[in-house]
């Protein structure tokens, strides 16, 4: 009976070993949907369908579940599911989905909310305050934002926001209105004067972040789902156009960043998969015509048959500028000519004149310089560019005449966000990323030396600074559920006020946005 029993034992054992995995959709369920949405369809993490992850193999997403991922949110699963388990969860997520809704022209429309008539509220502020030095604070702890008075450090309004807000809200010309992009696609108008969400659209799936032209009469939204790039009305939030992102040759790609060019009165958009830089000319005067010189010049790097569809009365044309590597984020120049830009998959920053379409430089630069939090500064004469590291400990600085780099400061680790202003004899940088991610450090301009560390809250991540209108006065964010935004004298360093706040994730000062102060990014 004992060897019977044995035998019966050892039979089961390998029905223990191969206990059935359970469906990549349930572990999707159980472990991802969360974070990145219902269906797949994204939400404080990216959409997750094959058109959505191009550049990452099954390989590398196995690896990414298993350790997480550097500089992002993405925790890692290798303690909680098993090869086999996290094997499946890829497959689901690699597995194209059979009814993955459209999201054109006539899905934004019907998408469009109208919460308050504009014309029906009055056009002067409703309340006491130097309307250039207003802040908005992102609290991404409750999915809020509060609207705070830049003199007084005293609260206007709080109120809701979409689920997920991404990329940085941005202004209109005159300061009024803010307009907000969230992770899963809603672009919400609010009207600072009425302390009011007028209007939204959803203008994606899954949507990488906004930029509202130097005229205030159009929002171009950039999208990882669908690849598109929408041009709304900023009035209303209506759709103008809808672009399907696609290089020469017909393929497909996410956009990763839009930013406005004010000088060139034009949209530039870095593409995430397809090697191309896009600058689209918004200006009803002369845009179209600079562009069709442009291509006529360059005939042979656009092709015969581009020329000949330039039309004139084509509205926010395109001008593709051929690059040697893909391009998840970029920065100008002062001058709006030439854009440094970089990759997450390559080391070096490939700097482009816009003007003539030509790569100019390649700029050395390990690790994976976060150029879209880049400022610069003038420094022994010559102007030179900033620019943190998310992946490692340094700043590095770059002389914006040839391209070189002039020093790389050791931080005590990697960081995210950088700010100065122009008042200011210092730069601000975090460290993010890593174990002293409590700490801030505060660089000397003049001497390229961090003069001081501040660690305000211990244990919580200090994070974003931003600059007050005169730059006499810094704020910076405490990223916890229980966090705060602190007030600090921007020559002592001294603490002036504390604010209580949900994760305040970014603040956004209507002066330095408005007048793109370059101390701050845009």
């Amino acid at each position: 009976m004992k060897l019977l029993s044995l035998a019966a034992a050892m039979l089961a054992l390998p029905l223990v070993a191969n206990a059935q995995v359970p469906s990549g959709e349930a572990l999707y369920e159980e472990h991802c949907q969360s974070c990145h949405g219902v269906n797949r369809l994204g939400a404080m993490g990216p959409a997750l369908f094959p058109e959505n992850l191009k550049r990452l193999r099954k390989g590398k997403a196995h690896k990414v579940i298993t350790k997480g991922r550097i500089a992002t949110q993405m925790p890692a699963f290798g303690a909680k599911l098993n090869n086999d388990e996290i094997a499946s969860l890829v497959d689901y997520i690699y597995t194209p989905e059979a009814n993955l809704p459209p999201w054109g022209e006539k899905e934004i429309l019907a998408s469009h909310v109208v919460h308050f008539e504009q014309s029906k509220l009055p056009n002067t502020a409703q309340f006491e305050a130097d309307l250039m030095n207003l802040f908005i604070v992102v609290e991404l702890g409750d999915h809020s934002a509060t609207l705070l008075n830049g003199d007084t450090f005293e609260p206007i309004d709080r109120f809701k926001t979409r689920f997920a807000l991404h990329g940085g809200p941005k202004y209109s010309p005159d300061g009024r209105f803010v307009y907000f992009a969230s992770r899963d696609g809603w672009i919400s108008k609010y009207d600072i004067y009425n302390t009011k969400t007028v209007v939204e659209v959803r203008a994606g799936i899954n949507t990488r972040n906004i930029a509202v032209s130097s005229d205030g009469k159009y929002i171009m939204v950039g999208n990882y789902l669908p690849h598109s790039a929408v041009i709304l009305d900023a009035n209303d939030l209506k759709p103008l156009k809808v672009i399907d992102v696609t290089d020469k040759d017909g393929k497909s790609s996410r956009v990763s960043a839009v930013y406005n060019a004010p000088p060139r009165t034009s949209f530039v958009v870095a593409l995430k998969d397809v090697k191309e830089l896009w600058e689209i000319p918004y200006s009803d005067e002369g845009g179209v015509e600079v562009l069709k010189g442009w291509a006529h010049d360059h005939r042979k790097d656009v092709g015969e048959g581009a020329v000949e569809n330039w039309k004139s009365e084509e509205q926010f044309p395109i001008k593709r500028i051929a690059s040697k590597e893909f391009l998840d984020d970029f920065f100008f120049d002062p001058d709006y000519i030439n854009v440094i830009g970089a990759s997450r998959d390559t080391k070096d920053g490939q700097v482009i004149n816009l003007d003539t379409g030509k790569q100019i430089a390649t700029v050395p630069m390990n690790g994976m310089p976060h150029l879209g939090s880049g400022i610069t500064w003038d420094y022994q004469g010559k102007q030179v560019f900033a620019t943190p590291d998310i992946k490692d400990a340094r700043v590095t600085i770059i002389d914006m005449d040839n391209w070189k780099v002039i020093k790389e400061i050791k931080t005590e680790g990697p960081g995210f966000f950088m700010r100065s202003h122009e008042n200011s004899k210092y730069a601000w940088v975090d460290v993010f990323f890593g174990p002293n991610k409590e700490k801030v450090h505060i660089i000397d301009k003049s001497t390229l030396e961090i003069v001081k560390t501040l660690a305000p809250m211990p244990g919580k991540t200090a994070a974003h600074v931003e600059f007050t209108k005169d730059g006499k006065y810094v704020l910076l964010s405490i990223w916890d559920k229980d966090g705060a935004v602190i007030v600090y004298d921007a020559k002592t360093f001294k603490e002036i006020k504390r604010l209580p706040m949900k994760k305040p994730s970014g603040k956004y000062n209507v002066y330095n946005k408005t007048h793109y102060e370059r101390g701050t990014s845009h």
